[in-house]
């Protein structure tokens, strides 16, 4: 069954396409997005991704439909793809629409893209590879969600050459920052641990919700600059993004860690799903 999309604001057969090849998201990668994890075909927090959006729209020079638009139409696709029964996974695409074909924005206005597919379904454990490639905490699109995701691609499937299924980068510092689609935690002398956003990672939805959790769960959690060495030494660590949710990390670079996955990892994903099925936005 071919899937159905809504672009522009209106639904349409996937096949059937309606963007424009000068479309400077296919050119020039100007573009950012959010992925949403769908609960009973309603978007899991969608309130915080919309102004995440909005964020990184803003760094991109982009403007983006509002929440009440955006929640419509992904209900819409949601809808028509037969995916309010299960948990699905939600695409939210902006890009700069038609342009020249060079750096230069055009001026016909954005493409907005909804697009839904069944979960991905993630093992309880994941092993991860350090890559030899860099976050630059000091580039123009650190901290942006945004659709020019060729240093994740090269990065990820390094990882997968050496067994990973997640690619973790240091910073230009040498510091622990993130993996490909996914932010870190660790445990590092009974301590749980998160880089700050300074380090260049993004600003996890689930990262966020992550830390609140560890307040109400009576956890301390700190954000705090490690060398990315310190990740094979921790106890343990977990991953976070929309997706895998609270996924515990087995091995780094083929180091397997005391703990995986490890009782605040165990407590942690059991709190975030409990989550995601009590509040659909929190």
């Amino acid at each position: 069954m071919e899937a159905t999309v809504w672009i522009n604001g209106s639904l349409r057969d996937a096949a059937e396409g309606g963007i424009s090849p000068f479309d400077h998201g296919m050119t020039v990668g100007n573009g950012v997005f959010e992925t949403m994890l769908s609960c009973a075909g309603t978007p899991f927090a969608f309130t915080r991704h919309h102004q995440r959006l909005q964020r990184s729209a803003g760094t991109m020079g982009l403007s983006v439909g509002s929440l009440e638009e955006l929640r419509s139409a992904c209900l819409e696709v949601l809808r028509v793809n037969g995916l309010v029964e299960c948990r699905a996974r939600l695409r939210i695409t902006v890009t700069g629409g038609p342009a020249p074909l060079g750096s230069e924005r055009g001026e016909a206005g954005e493409t907005t893209l909804v697009a839904a597919s069944p979960t991905v379904e993630w093992g309880e454990t994941e092993d991860v590879s350090v890559v030899p490639y860099s976050r630059n905490e000091n580039g123009a699109l650190a901290g942006v969600k945004t659709t020019s995701y060729g240093e994740n691609v090269v990065a990820l499937a390094a990882a997968r050459a050496k067994g990973g299924g997640e690619a973790i980068f240091a910073n230009t510092k040498g510091e622990l920052c993130e993996g490909t689609g996914s932010n870190v935690f660790l445990v590092s002398e009974g301590l749980l641990v998160t880089p700050p956003l300074e380090s260049g990672c993004l600003a996890g939805v689930t990262r966020a919700l992550v830390i609140e959790l560890c307040e109400k769960e009576g956890l301390e959690v700190r954000e705090k600059e490690l060398p990315v060495s310190a990740l094979a030494r921790a106890r343990e660590a977990f991953l976070t993004s929309t997706t895998r949710e609270v996924q515990a990390i087995r091995a780094v670079d083929g180091v397997v860690l005391p703990d995986a996955p490890g009782e605040v990892t165990f407590r942690l994903r059991g709190a975030f799903r409990a989550l995601a099925e009590g509040e659909i936005d929190p």
